[in-house]
Formats: C-alpha cells, sequence, structure tokens
C-alpha cells in the first residue's frame, strides 16, 4: 500500500487546484449534502492543508486587530471563521467511524494529531485571549443579549481549561499532550475495529445452529454472504453487538457461547499490534499529567469542572445511591439462573457466557416472554416510522423519504425533515446496519450543524447502527433493546434537527455531557407506551399487531433482568471515575486496575463490565470521566417523563411546547440546571429513576 507522503503527491495530482477538490468546492446538490460520490480520500488531506492554513490565518487576524475588542469582531468573527475546515472535519470523521477503510485509517493517524496542534495553537494564543479576557471581564456592561453573554463566558472558559493562562513551558507541554492523546485515541479506536473485523464464528452445522431462531439463522446466512464465505450452509456471528448479544441469548452450544463471549470481551487486548492496554495506560498517565499543570489534583476534577455533576464526589455519589441495590438485585437473579440451570440437569454454575441465554429462560417461564417470540414484531422499518411518528405528535415534524441524493454507503437513508407549516427543518440520515467498514455501537453526528450566523442554517444529522440484515428479501429484525436503542438514537438526532440558536458554539448538542443523554434518553419512554407497540409492532408474516397479552406481558416483564443492566452499567462508570481519580501511574497495569476495582466494589463473578479498559471507546472519544452522565440523565429522563403522565397525556401540547423550548431547541444557551427547572418548574428528584428501575416502588 502506498504511504501517506506517496499518496499526497499523487493527491497533488488529482487536485492542481482548489476547484479540482470537492471537499472545497461549494456544495451546490440538493439541500447542500456533501458530494459523497465525488469525494476520494485523496482528497482529504489536500483539502485539509488549504483549510487548515486558512484558519491560521483568520485566527491571526482576529488576534492582531488593533481595535479594540467587542463582541462581533472577536467572538462573533471566531465563530465565524474556520467552517471551511469543521466541514472537512465532518465528513472526515463520520467516514472514518462508519465507512473507514485503510486510506482514511492512515490519513486519520496524520491528520489527528495535526488537528490537536492546531487547536492547541488557537486557544494558547496569547493576543487572542487578551480580546476574548477583556470582554468577558467588562461582560455585564457591554449590552449583551443572553445568547451573546452565554457564548462569551464559554469561549472564556475554553480559553482557560486549555491553559491559556500557563506560562510558556507549560503552555508547550500542554500542546505536546494534546498532539500525543490524539494520537493514542486514533490508535484505540482502530485497533478495537479491526478486532472486530477480524474474528467471526462460522456455524457450518445444524448442531452449530442450535437453539437459533429463524429470524437469528436469517441474519447470521447474511453475515456470511458479507464475509465472503462460499459454503453451501454457512451462518457466521460477528462482533457486532446484534449479533454477538443475540447468539449469546439463543444458542443452546455452552461451548460456543463461551468462545463468542470471550472474542466480545477481549477486543483490545489481544497480544499484538490491537493490543490497548498500554495505550490505555499511556493515555490516563498523560491526562494526569494535563490535569497537575492545570492545577487539579486528578484528570477526574478537571473533567467534572465544567459539567452539572461539578465534582467526583457528587458523581460518585449518585452512582453508589444505586450500587448497592443493583448488586442485591442481579444476585437474586444470578439464584434464579442457577436454579434453572439446574432444573434443566445443567451441573455447572452460571457463569457470564450463560447468563443472557438463562435469563432468557428465565423470562419465558415467568413472563411467558421470549425474544424469539417479540422479534418478529419489532421490524427495522417500524420501529423507524414509530419513532418519526412520536416526533409528529410531540414536536409537528414530518419525515419525507428522499431519492438521488448523494449518501457515502447504499445503505444510508436520506428524509427531509418539514414542520407543520411545511418549512425545512432538517435532513435526516440514517444508517441502520452493520457491516465491517463500521465501529461498533450506536451513535448521532451531524455532517452540518444548525445556526443563524448571516443566514438560517439547517442541519444535517445522521443515526449510525449496528442491526443485522435480514437475509435477502426477508426484513430486518429487531431486538428489544435495539428498538429502544433507535429511540435513544433519534433522541439525539431530534435534539440537533430541533436546534434554533444564533451561533455554532451553542447549536444542538453542544451541551455538558451530562445533560447530552437527557434528550435521548426522555425519548426512549415513548418506545413503550401502548398505542405505538399497537401500531407499530406489527409481525413480519402475519402483519397481525402485537396481541394485547403479549403486550401486557412486556409491560410485566418490564424490570426483569434490571440488577444485571445496573451492575454491568455502573460497574464502567465507577471503574471510569476510580480510572481518572489516579495522580499517579508509574507501573501502571490496565489489567490490574481493571480487576482491583471491581473486586473493591464487589463486582458480581457472573457479570462483567459493559465495556472493559481495552474496548472502553467512550472514555477515548469524549466521555473520559464521564460515563456516570447515562444515570445522571437518567434521573432527569424518568422526571422528566413523569410530566407527561401527570398530566394524563404522553403527548400533552404545553409540556412539549416547554420541552422543546427549553430542551430540544435550546442547545447550550443556558445553564443545564436552569434549562431543566424552566422545563420542569423544579429540579429532577431521583424517586423516578429508582421507580423506574424496579428498585423502589
Amino acid at each position: 500500500m502506498a504511504s501517506v507522503k506517496q499518496r499526497s503527491k499523487s493527491a497533488k495530482a488529482l487536485t492542481q487546484s482548489k476547484m479540482d477538490n470537492p471537499l472545497l468546492k461549494p456544495w451546490r446538490g440538493s439541500f447542500g449534502m456533501p458530494p459523497f460520490e465525488e469525494i476520494q480520500p485523496a482528497h482529504f488531506l489536500p483539502a485539509f492543508k488549504i483549510a487548515l492554513k486558512k484558519h491560521r490565518e483568520d485566527i491571526l487576524s482576529i488576534a492582531k486587530n488593533e481595535s479594540r475588542p467587542t463582541f462581533s469582531n472577536t467572538i462573533k468573527a471566531l465563530e465565524k471563521c474556520g467552517s471551511e475546515l469543521q466541514r472537512i472535519c465532518r465528513v472526515f470523521y463520520n467516514l472514518s467511524g462508519s465507512h473507514t477503510n485503510r486510506e482514511l485509517q492512515e490519513i486519520e493517524r496524520e491528520i489527528s494529531p495535526k488537528l490537536a496542534v492546531h487547536q492547541s495553537a488557537i486557544f494558547m494564543n496569547s493576543a487572542l485571549f487578551k480580546r476574548v479576557e477583556e470582554l468577558y471581564l467588562k461582560r455585564n456592561k457591554l449590552k449583551l443579549d443572553d445568547e451573546q453573554l452565554r457564548v462569551l463566558e464559554l469561549y472564556y472558559t475554553w480559553f482557560i481549561r486549555a491553559g491559556a493562562q500557563l506560562k510558556a513551558k507549560d503552555k508547550k507541554r500542554v500542546a505536546a499532550i494534546q498532539e500525543r492523546l490524539a494520537t493514542l485515541t486514533a490508535a484505540f479506536m482502530q485497533n478495537v475495529l479491526a478486532d472486530e473485523q477480524s474474528w467471526y464464528l462460522e456455524l457450518s452445522s445444524e448442531r452449530d445452529l442450535a437453539g437459533l431462531s429463524e429470524s437469528m439463522r436469517s441474519a447470521a446466512r447474511q453475515a456470511a454472504m458479507d464475509l465472503g464465505l462460499k459454503k453451501k450452509n454457512a451462518h457466521a456471528i460477528t462482533l457486532a453487538r446484534a449479533s454477538v448479544e443475540g447468539f449469546l441469548t439463543q444458542s443452546t452450544r455452552r461451548d460456543l457461547r463461551e468462545k463468542a463471549f470471550k472474542a466480545w470481551a477481549s477486543r483490545g487486548e489481544k497480544s499484538g499490534k490491537t493490543d490497548n492496554r498500554q495505550i490505555v495506560a499511556e493515555v490516563v498517565a498523560l491526562r494526569a499529567e494535563l490535569a497537575d499543570i492545570l492545577g487539579f489534583e486528578c484528570y477526574g476534577d478537571y473533567a467534572l469542572q465544567d459539567t452539572m455533576a461539578k465534582t467526583m464526589e457528587n458523581a460518585r455519589g449518585l452512582l453508589d445511591s444505586v450500587w448497592p441495590a443493583a448488586v442485591a438485585r442481579a444476585q437474586e437473579e444470578h439464584k434464579a439462573l442457577c436454579e434453572r440451570a439446574r432444573s434443566e440437569g445443567q451441573n455447572y454454575k452460571v457463569e457470564a457466557w450463560d447468563w443472557r441465554h438463562f435469563s432468557e429462560k428465565e423470562r419465558k417461564a415467568r413472563f411467558d416472554l421470549d425474544e424469539a417470540e417479540l422479534r418478529p414484531y419489532l421490524q427495522l422499518e417500524n420501529i423507524i416510522q414509530a419513532a418519526f411518528d412520536t416526533a409528529n405528535k410531540l414536536f409537528g415534524l414530518k419525515f419525507t423519504e428522499v431519492e438521488n441524493v448523494p449518501v457515502y454507503h447504499p445503505d444510508v437513508r436520506v428524509f427531509e425533515v418539514t414542520d407543520k407549516k411545511g418549512e425545512h427543518v432538517a435532513i435526516f440520515m440514517g444508517d441502520y446496519f452493520a457491516r465491517p467498514s463500521k465501529r461498533s455501537g450506536a451513535w448521532m453526528s451531524n455532517f452540518r450543524s444548525q445556526h443563524k450566523i448571516g443566514r438560517d442554517v439547517r442541519p444535517i444529522i445522521v443515526n449510525v447502527m449496528n442491526f443485522s440484515k435480514g437475509a435477502e428479501d426477508s426484513p430486518a429484525l429487531l431486538t428489544f433493546d435495539d428498538a429502544r436503542t433507535l429511540f435513544h438514537e433519534f433522541g439525539h438526532a431530534l435534539h440537533g434537527m430541533l436546534s434554533d440558536v444564533t451561533y455554532p458554539a451553542i447549536s444542538g448538542t453542544s451541551v455538558s455531557r451530562d445533560f447530552v443523554e437527557l434528550p435521548s434518553q426522555l425519548f426512549e419512554h415513548w418506545m413503550m407506551q401502548p398505542d405505538i407497540l399497537k401500531r407499530y409492532a406489527v409481525h413480519a408474516e402475519t402483519g397481525k399487531s402485537l396481541p394485547v397479552k403479549l403486550l401486557k406481558r412486556l409491560k410485566a416483564a418490564r424490570n426483569f433482568n434490571q440488577g444485571f443492566a445496573t451492575v454491568e452499567y455502573t460497574a464502567c462508570a465507577i471503574v471510569d471515575l476510580e480510572l481518572h481519580k489516579r495522580s499517579t501511574f508509574q507501573g501502571f497495569d490496565t489489567s490490574k486496575f481493571e480487576s482491583q476495582a471491581l473486586s473493591d466494589i464487589g463486582m458480581p463473578s457472573a457479570i462483567i463490565m459493559r465495556h472493559r479498559l481495552p474496548h472502553f471507546m467512550h472514555i477515548m472519544g469524549g466521555y473520559e470521566a464521564g460515563y456516570y452522565s447515562y444515570l445522571w440523565s437518567e434521573v432527569m429522563d424518568a422526571d422528566a417523563f413523569s410530566a407527561f403522565e401527570e398530566a394524563g397525556d404522553i403527548y400533552d401540547k404545553k409540556i412539549a411546547r416547554r420541552l422543546k423550548k427549553y430542551i430540544y431547541s435550546a442547545g447550550n444557551r443556558r445553564d443545564p440546571h436552569e434549562a431543566y427547572k424552566a422545563f420542569r418548574g423544579r429540579p429532577p428528584e431521583i424517586d423516578a429513576l429508582l421507580k423506574k428501575r424496579g428498585f423502589k416502588h
């Protein structure tokens, strides 16, 4: 394969002028979509080079402006410049996560540290900071509106947290740390993807397929076809979560369950090029050094300073409030699963690779409900429409699929979003299926964010999932967790699509980490509502709606296995905080640390962390010392949905208007505590969370 230098030379030949590069030309196609059909990997490095140079020039122009600083010539100017670089970054990093290849991965390894250096140079520019600081110190005399004041305060905070007040020597070291962290993060993510791409479990006989439902077999057949397996009856299980978790739930082959589970659990810690354990050790050591230079005792203190939680103690306090009840419930669940196994003549202790299998059997016995029975009612297409319908009832949005627009992969679908008046609101892209070029998980991102500088710019939002395809013409069927994930990520998408602010800095999901999950987790509540399930949970073969009896059983089983779910999540959040609580890392061993941290909190032996450290992408990609945020936001989402329940109408128009005004469309216009109180009329209360998880009646 050609080196980056060789490709850079070929890229020069390909892009003789700026206007030859589709990343740099105006995007005049439908809705201003990126011209994906024209963009090649070779376009990125030349485009980055030109855009970085232009951004540097614009920043220097603002910093050297001889006029006294004003909001317009400093803060607004900062908001306006760099749009070309941002546009290129959004295309590149969306592709590197959802449809990557070796060329893009090489470019990512080269460009990520350069972008980190560029960012550091901006926030450590003394002349620029002096202008921002002057405005900040006299902010109350500038007659700014609420948005302008918020943006000014945020910029000042970002400069301080980046090290703008440090001495030259410390600034240099902070910049070097940020550059190295960018390199390590890119390597970490690519290593996880490489481990996921390189493993699959081939099922070549009826014995291998024992216990698998027809829909699971269909998905496994499609996976084998995608992998190019030639055998006539080839089936495959991959490390896409929908594939491996479905197999762990249904397969009666304990030996194969163990094999699949261990492959899933050991991503990122296989000896060799993709081993992430040393990367984790270096990353946390660098973060601790960064925090020390900036005047904090540990990185966790630094990371949480600018969040709703504010301190490690507050974040840990929330986790500790649910941990004992979760462990106690999980121990009860494990005892029941062991009894279930014994009743079937199995004389072994239920281990981590057995839990999902016997849990599903226990659910069937207790509630006459199993995943195989439910799955045919959860067709992907119908669940997409259910999410759209919910958004329509709450916010008056309409989704119309658009054909003949550029997409980065044939599986990607595009929808125009309009309001009650038929006016354009956003473009929504759905990328639903797993493939080798996509990293695991589910997320929301954007190719363009909303703002009103110069004109009203409407967003292009994308949801990325990893569901299993049905074979041939069979519909894609989801598990209930899959359906909930779709609603979750669509909640994030609504947060981006409904954004209605002036400045890019506070647009859409640009809020604190422990607030950003509120819109997504809140939207999940509508997935469980009877009217949604009755209309959209339609059997793939018979066309009949989900039976009332089955719906009642589903509702009765809502908190089943909640001990397990809470333990596997909360353990991750606690270990994340403990990891970033340390200040010294001499001789640090990632595996030993993880093991000891779990032992210290009494982790049940038959449950592992949902994301073990060698593949814990959240804490490498923006949630470092912040994985607790899901539970923090859950306190709010449970309390927020109670507002609709108390009104007696889950689509109450008055409450929905407040929800849109203060949460979904407000971006980071105000402090998140104040935003929530403006919506609910009071701070959130934890009782709703404990009831939601079944720990309080």
